[in-house]
C-alpha cells in the first residue's frame, strides 16, 4: 500500500451543523469552481449543467425537473464536482518524467486529483519506474495483443463505474462477450447490488418505481440509510416540495446529518433570509445495521393493528390477488421480539410506535435508501422486509388506469448513470433473454457461464485467475474493499489499464505493464466523424436524457470511451460477430439504433430521447404487473439478525465527508459535520468515548475483528466525539476501506459490509508500548 500521511495536528472541530445549502453552500461552490476555472469556463459549466440541451452532471443520479428547471439547476458538490472535471489543470507527459510510480503511490488521494486532467495516453513497461508517452495505436494494439494471447477470455476483466454513458456500457459489455467473457464487474456490485437482488426477488425488477412527481406528491417518505444533504443534495428540494405539499418525513440514520434536518434552498428567499424548510418530522438516530429490526417491529406493528380492528390496516384484495407468501409472512413477523428490536436499534418502543402511528395516517408511503442499507451483511433482508412493509398496504404502484401519486421503492444510486450500465447489460449475470436479443442482433453466441463481479474479480488477480484488468472510468483501487489485498491483487496482473479523465490511486496500484488511456469528460465536446455527438444516461427514476459536453476538450489527444472501445474491439476481434464497430465510432446514433433492438424500454431510442427532457422507462410494477416467476409481488420470511460487537468494541460504517466526491476528496474538511483540517478521524459518541477509556482528540489506530485471523490497521487517526448512536462509530472511505475483509459481504448480494466493520481502537501509545 502507498504510504499514510500522518494524522493532521491542525484538527479544529466546531459543532455539527444543523441546516444544509443556503448561501455557503453557494459562497463554496464558486470558490472551489473558480480556483480550478476562469470566470468565463465556470459560467459556461454551471450554466449548462443538467439542463435540457446542457449535460448531464457526472455526481449524483437524482433526476432533473421534468418540466421548468432553473437556470442554476445543481448542487453545491454537483458545481464542485464538474468544475473539478473541467479544471484547466493538466497532467501532461513531463509530469509522470517528473514523478516515478512509487513517488506517486505515496500521494494522497486529494494531491493525485489535484494535479489536473490526463492529456496523452501514458506507459509503463515491465521493470520500469516510470510512465512515458505512447501512441493511440501503439497502445490499443498492447491492449489487444495481450487480450489475444491470454488462455482464456476469463483471464480478462472489464470493470466500469457508474460515470460511463448508456452508449460506451453498451458497447464495453458486447465487446467482452463477443471476446467470450461476461466478466464485466461494476461499482454497483460494490455498493448498491444488494437493492438490485432484493427487489428482482420479490417485485421482479431491480429499480425503483416511483418518479420524482410521487415523492413530492407523497404522504410521507422515508430517509433511510442515506444523507442527501452532502451525496446528492439536489434530493433535498423535492423533499422540500414533499413538505410544503403536506407530506411528512421520517430520517433514519446513526447520524444526526444536517441535511435531514433543515434545508435552505438558495433558490429561494427562505433559504436565503429565512430559516429554511424542517425536513425531518421524526429523526431515528438508529444503531449502525438495525433497519431490519426496524422495520421487522413495524411491520408487526401493522399485523396487530389488523386484528385490532380487521379490514382497516392491510389490503386484503391485493394481499389475495397480486401476491404470494403472506401467511407465511405473518405467522413469523408477529414473533419478533421486542427486547431484540430495542437491542437492535437502539430505539425506544415509544420512538417506533410513533413512527407506526404516522403510517396509519398515511395513504402514499414511499421509502428511500442507499448504501446505508446495501452495505450490511443482511442488507438483502432489510431491502426485502421493507418490500413486506409497503406490500401490506397495497403500497407499491397502483392498478390499471388508476392515476395520481404512487408509492413504492426508491433506491437512491449514488453515481450518474449506474443504474443505466446496468440496464445497457453490464452485469455479469444477465438475464437469459437480454443475452438471446444480443446475440441475434449482432449474430453471435453470448458466453453462457456468469462471469466475475467486483469481489471475484479481486481473488480472481489475487489467485493469478485474472491477468488483465480493464478499467473504463472509475478508481477501482480505492472504491474496493480491503485495500492492501485489492492493490496487490491489482499488481499481479499482467497488464493493467485505466481508462481516466483524472489521475488517481489505480494508476499507482498498477500490473507489470500499465497503460493510462486518457478519455473525453462529462464536460468535454465530443466530435466524431459524423459531426457533434451527445450520449445517453439513466437517473434514479429511470429516466432517459442525453447529455451534450460544451467544452473544448483538455487535450487534442483525447479520446471518447466509445472511440477507445470501438478501436480496441476492432484489433481484438477483427470480423467477429457482425459489429459495425467504425460505425459506432463515428455516429452514436448508429448504437442507439442498436439498443432499442435488444434493451426492453428502448424502442425508437433515438426519436424518443432527442425531445427535451428524454423519457421515462416503463416500469410494470406500477400496474401491479410483478414480473416474477409466479407473476406476484413476494412476501418474504427474514431472519431476525443483528449487527453485535464484544464489549470495548465498536461496529464503524465508512461514509463521505461533505467535501469529497465518491473516492476522491476535494478538501481536508467535512463541513456540515464541523470537522476541519483532518481526514484521518473516527467519530465515537461521547458516552463510547468514556467507556473505552479514550479521550477527545487522542489519537488511535483502528484495527478491525474478522474471523480469519488477519489484522487490519488503519493508522493514525484522532477520535472526535459526536452524536452517532451509541455502540457505532463513522469515518471516511477511502482511508478506512483497508478495513474491510475481502470475504466480508452482504448475503446473496456479495456487497462489501462497509456499513458494518466490527473495530477496536488502540491508542497509540498503548499500540507503542
Amino acid at each position: 500500500m502507498g504510504t499514510i500521511e500522518d494524522p493532521s495536528e491542525d484538527l479544529a472541530v466546531e459543532p455539527p451543523k444543523t441546516w444544509a445549502a443556503g448561501v455557503p453552500a453557494v459562497a463554496h461552490a464558486l470558490k472551489y469552481s473558480l480556483e480550478e476555472n476562469s470566470v468565463r469556463r465556470t459560467a459556461l459549466t454551471l450554466l449548462n449543467i443538467n439542463q435540457a440541451k446542457g449535460f448531464d452532471c457526472p455526481g449524483c443520479a437524482w433526476p432533473e425537473p421534468g418540466g421548468h428547471r432553473h437556470m442554476n439547476e445543481y448542487c453545491e458538490n454537483g458545481a464542485k464536482h464538474v468544475n473539478d472535471e473541467a479544471t484547466t489543470r493538466r497532467v501532461t507527459p513531463d509530469f509522470f518524467r517528473e514523478h516515478s510510480v512509487a513517488e506517486l503511490d505515496g500521494k494522497s488521494d486529494l494531491w493525485l486529483n489535484q494535479q489536473g486532467r490526463l492529456t496523452s495516453p501514458m506507459v509503463k513497461r515491465p521493470g520500469a519506474t516510470h510512465y512515458v508517452p505512447i501512441e493511440w495505436d501503439e497502445a490499443l494494439d498492447l491492449l489487444a495483443g495481450e487480450l489475444r494471447s491470454l488462455d482464456s477470455p476469463d483471464e480478462a476483466l472489464f470493470y466500469t463505474s457508474g460515470r460511463l454513458n448508456n452508449e460506451a456500457a453498451f458497447l464495453l459489455q458486447l465487446f467482452a462477450r463477443v471476446f467470450g467473457t461476461n466478466n464485466l464487474p461494476d461499482c454497483s456490485n460494490m455498493c448498491h447490488e444488494s437493492s438490485g437482488f432484493a427487489l428482482g426477488e420479490t417485485l421482479g425488477i431491480g429499480k425503483g418505481n416511483v418518479s420524482l412527481d410521487d415523492i413530492h406528491d407523497a404522504d410521507l417518505v422515508f430517509v433511510v440509510g442515506q444523507n442527501p444533504g452532502t451525496n446528492h443534495p439536489r434530493m433535498l428540494s423535492a423533499l422540500e416540495e414533499t413538505k410544503q405539499n403536506g407530506g411528512h418525513i421520517i430520517a433514519v440514520n446513526p447520524l444526526p446529518e444536517a441535511g435531514l434536518m433543515r434545508f435552505k434552498n438558495p433558490q429561494k428567499a427562505r433559504g436565503v433570509i429565512g430559516r429554511g424548510t424542517a425536513i425531518a418530522d421524526q429523526f431515528l438516530r438508529i444503531r449502525a445495521g438495525g433497519d431490519l429490526a426496524l422495520f421487522q417491529a413495524l411491520n408487526r406493528l401493522l399485523l396487530e393493528a389488523e386484528e385490532e380492528a380487521p379490514g382497516t390496516v392491510l389490503d386484503h384484495e391485493f394481499i389475495r390477488t397480486r401476491t404470494t407468501g403472506f401467511e407465511e409472512f405473518a405467522e413469523q413477523a408477529v414473533k419478533t421480539p421486542w427486547e431484540d428490536v430495542l437491542a437492535a436499534t437502539g430505539l425506544t418502543r415509544d420512538e417506533i410506535e410513533q413512527v407506526h402511528r404516522r403510517v396509519l395516517k398515511s395513504e402514499k408511503v414511499i421509502v428511500c435508501w442507499a448504501m446505508g442499507l446495501t452495505q450490511h451483511k443482511h442488507g438483502v433482508p432489510t431491502i426485502r422486509e421493507i418490500v413486506n412493509f409497503l406490500l401490506m398496504r397495497g403500497g407499491i404502484g397502483a392498478p390499471d388506469g388508476a392515476q395520481g401519486t404512487v408509492g413504492g421503492v426508491c433506491p437512491v444510486r449514488g453515481h450518474s448513470n449506474v443504474q443505466g450500465d446496468r440496464t445497457m447489460g453490464v452485469w455479469e449475470q444477465m438475464p437469459q433473454r437480454f443475452m438471446d436479443a444480443l446475440g441475434k442482433e449482432f449474430g453471435f453466441t453470448p458466453p453462457a457461464e456468469h462471469g466475475l463481479d467486483s469481489v471475484g474479480a479481486i481473488r480472481a488477480m489475487r489467485d493469478g485467475k485474472a491477468k488483465v484488468f480493464v478499467g473504463v472510468a472509475g478508481n477501482f483501487v480505492r472504491a474496493a474493499p480491503d485495500s492492501g489485498v485489492t492493490e496487490e491483487a491489482l499488481r499481479r496482473c499482467r497488464l493493467t489499464v485505466q481508462i481516466s479523465t483524472k489521475l488517481n490511486r489505480s494508476h499507482t496500484a498498477c500490473g507489470e505493464t500499465a497503460l493510462i488511456l486518457p478519455t473525453l469528460g462529462r464536460s468535454d465536446r465530443d466530435v466524431q466523424a459524423t459531426g457533434e455527438q451527445f450520449y445517453t444516461v439513466e437517473d434514479s427514476m429511470s429516466e432517459v436524457h442525453a447529455s451534450r459536453g460544451r467544452l473544448e476538450p483538455a487535450s487534442p489527444h483525447l479520446l471518447s470511451e466509445v472511440a477507445i472501445l470501438c478501436r480496441l474491439a476492432r484489433r481484438t476481434l477483427g470480423s467477429e460477430a457482425a459489429v459495425p464497430w467504425e460505425e459506432f465510432e463515428k455516429d452514436y446514433g448508429t448504437v442507439r439504433d442498436r439498443i432499442s433492438r435488444v434493451v426492453p424500454g428502448f424502442e425508437d431510442f433515438n426519436a424518443r430521447v432527442a425531445k427535451p427532457g428524454g423519457f421515462r422507462l416503463p416500469n410494470p410494477v406500477n400496474r401491479h404487473v410483478f414480473p416474477t416467476p409466479s407473476g406476484k409481488a413476494v412476501f418474504t420470511r427474514n431472519a431476525f439478525t443483528m449487527l453485535s460487537a464484544p464489549r470495548g468494541h465498536l461496529v464503524l460504517q465508512s461514509l463521505r465527508s461533505h467535501d469529497q466526491w465518491n473516492t476522491i476528496p476535494y478538501a481536508m474538511n467535512d463541513r456540515y459535520r464541523g470537522i476541519h483540517n483532518a481526514r484521518r478521524i473516527v467519530m465515537v459518541n461521547p458516552d463510547d468515548v468514556s467507556e473505552l477509556g479514550l479521550s477527545d482528540g487522542q489519537q488511535v489506530d483502528i484495527v478491525s475483528v474478522w474471523d480469519d485471523g488477519v489484522e487490519r490497521r488503519a493508522d493514525g487517526f484522532r477520535v472526535v466525539s459526536y452524536p452517532t448512536a451509541p455502540g457505532s462509530a463513522a469515518s471516511y472511505y477511502p482511508e478506512t476501506n483497508v478495513l474491510v475483509p475481502l470475504d466480508s459481504v452482504a448475503e446473496i448480494s456479495n456487497t462489501p459490509t462497509s456499513k458494518g466493520v466490527v473495530v477496536r481502537l488502540e491508542p497509540v501509545a498503548a499500540a507503542a508500548s
